[in-house]
Order: structure tokens, then C-alpha cells, then sequence
């Protein structure tokens, strides 16, 4: 478990990585400008639609499905892919058609606050060429998910690299050759959505699974997957379906609220990536395979762990977040076009995201507990009033506190999330808290407690780090969270944490 965690955590690291280079050239190439605010709804559009699929939401319907055709193996496991994999292909192909064709309406529908402004025109035209992206994405998802249940994690998990490099390279394109049209970076996405795709056909080959797609309707796994995909992928999503709300009420307020909320939805993201979706990635398969085996104390004893490592590797990360906000901020995104009063407002909409961040962790790890029992009600009915919690605070806050009011309303509606999973897994004898996760979770609390003084302590002003050069920034912020890890990782020493402690015991 925890190889095939530091796996999917590796590439994702990597990922985040080179996500941070991109958005740093974005920063400089766009900034919070109303250009700006036009290409991130292109790109949000599409781009949920990769997290609503890549980051395991449709595999929470098709693993479960998968794992039982797997176990039967031969010409069986084949046709169920060969019938998925045509059904998936017709349906994104209706899919892209309609939004290429009718991206003026898909705009005004995600950013009706466009209506009437410049913006409308070029966030549609940008739409028309990311649009396709999310028929390659889907596919990529899909093969993704055949891997995993295979337990080749890496290949899948590196995918989103290929994104943020073609997408790099498209901004220095534009900007060397290109005149600086922002279409290319439309342009981009598109491409790196075919070259994800075909990135991991020689692995789906690898596992005798290159399969030529066939419709149909009739097959019974299929149909099976149709009965738990879509409150599967709703249940599975609410991360993604409050920031594209956010996303929509942010484009009727202040111009670069769009951008703002992106910037900061980036440095969530990082942590969200590398402990919530490898932790969820690799759970999945593992509780699906305990839950077929009917061993009960072995799936409770997961889950169990999986909570404690998440709330252990999460809750530092959101303290940071919070404390050093404008400083991390400063140091990836003030140059070019971005101004500090852009790095002021989104380190507030980031500070009010960091609260909400260990139980969006903790939701991705309560989910699949349901899902690998195939159980896709439970946490469609939760996920729904999440979402409602979400939009009824937005639509009470965001005209007095704008961005920042749809950020805390994520964060108010990641809260009801964590806590109504948590309370069904308990409340149905499935899990409840044990020794791994008291014990993990507990000393969490104490040496997160002492990292955030240290934090306070070592960090100059605000103000300081908005009027200091690039270079020094680098310097300072790499002192300060090197200072904040090491008191961390020796308090838990401290308190008795040991490597060995974040190994799953053998089931």
C-alpha cells in the first residue's frame, strides 16, 4: 500500500511541480487580467471534466466492476473493455460535438457574468478549441483505470505532466513566434490531450488490453457501470463541482476573481494531489478486493489507516497554507502581469481554502469505503448536500465578500461532506476510529501546533515579501517551510511517530 501510494504520490509531485512552472508563466504571460479571466473558463470547463475523470471519479464506478471481470480474466475481461470502451467513445463523441458547436451557450451557461463583455467573445472562441480535450481526457481516464485495477500506477499517474508541458511550451511558442495570441494556449490543451491519450496505449498494450472498442448497450457489466457511474462521479466530484460553481458566480463580480480563485484552487491542489487522490488511487482497488473477500476487520483496519496518514500529511499543509499564504503566493506568481493587490486577494480566497482542506483529504478517503462495496447512493445523497450547502452560502455571501465568500463556502461545504461520510461509515458498523488513526491523527495535532508557532516566528511581514526581489523570496520561503518540516517531523518524533508507523499492517 504505501509503495503504491509513493508511486502515484511521485508522479504526482512531479506533476504539481511543473504545474507551479506553468502557472508561473501563465502569471507572467496573462496575470488577473480580463484575458485572463476568458481563458481560465475555457480551461475550467474542460479542465473539470479532467478532474471529474482522471483524479478517480469514474473509476470509483468502473474499478469495483472491473476488479470482479479481472478475477474472471480471459476473453471475459476483454469484451467487458472492448463494450465499455465503445460505449465511453460514442457517448464523448456526442459530447464534444455539441459543445464545439455550442460553445457560445456552454459559456454563457459557466460564466454568465460575460454576458455583455468583451471577455464573452474570447472565452468562447478559446472554448471551441479546449473543448476536445475533454473526449481524449475521458479516454485517458478510462485507460488509466484499467491500469490501476492491474496495479500499474505510474504510467497513468505521469499523464498529467504531458499536460503542463505542452502547455509551457505553447506560452513560449506564443510569445516567441506567435505575437503573444492567447489562442495557443488554447491550442495547447487540445494537443496534450491527444498525446495523454497516446501516451498510455503501449501500456494498455502491455496488459493484453488494446482492445478494439464495440457499443453495446446489452452487456451486463456495462450496464452495471451505467447504474453507478453517475452518482459515482457526482458523489466522487464536489471539490470540482464547487470550483466550477465558484467559478460561475466569480464571473458576475470583480474583474480577476476568476483568476484569483484559480491561483489559489493551484496551491490546494498540490496537497489535495499528492495525499487525498494517491491516497484514494491506491485504496480503491485494495478495499475492493477486501470487500469481495468478505474480510470485514482487514477493510475497517484500511480505512482506518488511510484516515491517519491523511488527516498526518494533510493538516500540515493546510497550516501552512494558511500562515504562509501571501509569501507563497509572492514567490511563485508577483512578476509580469501580476500586481500585489492580485497576490493580497488571492492569498485571502487561499487562506479561506487551507481551512477546508484536511476534510476534503479525509472525503477522498471515506468515499471509496462506499464505493467498493459498490454502494454509489450514500455518497451521491451526501455529495448533493455538499453542493447545496455550497451554493446557498455563495449565493447569501458573495456579493459583500466576493471571492472570498465562494471560497469559504467550498470550504463550509467540504466540512458537511467529510462529516455526513463519516458518520454513515460509523453509524452503519463499517468503520470507527481505531488505534492507527487516534495515534496518527492525535500527534498530528500537537506537532502541527508547534510547526504553526514556528511558522508565525520565522516568517517576516506581508509587506516584506511584496517588496523584496525574486531571488530573495526563493531564499526565504525555502528557509521557512525547510524550518516549519523539520520542527514538524521532530515533534512526531518526539512523539513516538516512527517510519514503520505509516506502513499498513499486512491484512
Amino acid at each position: 500500500m504505501l509503495r503504491q501510494g509513493s508511486i502515484v504520490s511521485a508522479m504526482t509531485l512531479l506533476s504539481r511541480v511543473l504545474g507551479f512552472v506553468r502557472d508561473v508563466v501563465l502569471a507572467g504571460f496573462i496575470g488577473a487580467t480580463g484575458l485572463a479571466d476568458a481563458f481560465f473558463v475555457a480551461f475550467r470547463i474542460p479542465n473539470f471534466f479532467r478532474r471529474l475523470f482522471a483524479e478517480g471519479a469514474f473509476s470509483q464506478a468502473f474499478v469495483p466492476v472491473l476488479m470482479r471481470y479481472r478475477d474472471q480474466g480471459g476473453d471475459e475481461l476483454r469484451r467487458f473493455v472492448a463494450v465499455m470502451g465503445g460505449n465511453l467513445t460514442v457517448a464523448l463523441f456526442l459530447l464534444v460535438l455539441f459543445g464545439v458547436l455550442f460553445a457560445p451557450a456552454v459559456t454563457a451557461l459557466f460564466a454568465p457574468g460575460f454576458r455583455d463583455d468583451p471577455r464573452f467573445d474570447v472565452a468562447a472562441d478559446l472554448l471551441r478549441i479546449t473543448f476536445p480535450y475533454i473526449g481524449f481526457i475521458s479516454l485517458v481516464a478510462f485507460s488509466a483505470a484499467i491500469l490501476n485495477a492491474h496495479q500499474r500506477y505510474a504510467a497513468a499517474a505521469f499523464t498529467p505532466v504531458l499536460l503542463n508541458v505542452v502547455m509551457i511550451g505553447s506560452v513560449l511558442i506564443s510569445t516567441q513566434y506567435l505575437g503573444g495570441t492567447i489562442e495557443a494556449l488554447a491550442w495547447g490543451v487540445f494537443i496534450a490531450g491527444v498525446v495523454q491519450w497516446l501516451f498510455l496505449l503501449p501500456s494498455l498494450r502491455s496488459v493484453h488490453l488494446l482492445v478494439v472498442p464495440t457499443p453495446s448497450l446489452a452487456h451486463p457489466g456495462a450496464r452495471q457501470v451505467g447504474k453507478l457511474l453517475v452518482p459515482a462521479v457526482l458523489a466522487a466530484s464536489v471539490g470540482q463541482i464547487n470550483a466550477l460553481i465558484d467559478s460561475v458566480l466569480a464571473s458576475m463580480i470583480e474583474t480577476g476573481s476568476v483568476s484569483w480563485l484559480y491561483y489559489a484552487d493551484r496551491l490546494l491542489e498540490l496537497p489535495i494531489g499528492l495525499v487525498a487522490v494517491a491516497l484514494g488511487t491506491v485504496l480503491l482497488p485494495n478495499l475492493s478486493r477486501l470487500d469481495a473477500r468478505g474480510q470485514r476487520d482487514a477493510f475497517a483496519r484500511l480505512v482506518d489507516w488511510g484516515l491517519g496518514l491523511g488527516v498526518l500529511l494533510a493538516l500540515p499543509a493546510a497550516i501552512a497554507l494558511y500562515v504562509l499564504a501571501v509569501p507563497l503566493l509572492a514567490t511563485l506568481f508577483l512578476h509580469g502581469e501580476m500586481r500585489e493587490y492580485d497576490i493580497r486577494m488571492t492569498a485571502l480566497a487561499l487562506q479561506a481554502f487551507s481551512v477546508g482542506l484536511v476534510p476534503m483529504v479525509l472525503a477522498k478517503v471515506l468515499a471509496p469505503a462506499f464505493f467498493a462495496q459498490q454502494d454509489t447512493r450514500t455518497p451521491f445523497r451526501i455529495a448533493m448536500v455538499a453542493v447545496g450547502t455550497n451554493i446557498a452560502v455563495n449565493l447569501l455571501v458573495f456579493r459583500w465578500f466576493g471571492h472570498v465568500g465562494l471560497a469559504f463556502g467550498t470550504t463550509l461545504s467540504a466540512f458537511v461532506n467529510a462529516g455526513l461520510l463519516w458518520h454513515m461509515l460509523v453509524r452503519r458498523g463499517i468503520w470507527e476510529p481505531a488505534h492507527v488513526f487516534r495515534r496518527l491523527s492525535g500527534r498530528a495535532l500537537i506537532a502541527a501546533s508547534v510547526m504553526a508557532s514556528m511558522l508565525v516566528f520565522l516568517s517576516p511581514g506581508d509587506a516584506r515579501w511584496l517588496e523584496v526581489d525574486i531571488p530573495t523570496r526563493v531564499l526565504w520561503i525555502s528557509a521557512v517551510c525547510g524550518g516549519g518540516l523539520a520542527v514538524y517531523v521532530l515533534i512526531l518524533r518526539l512523539a513516538g511517530i516512527r517510519p514503520r508507523d505509516l506502513v499498513h499492517p499486512a491484512a
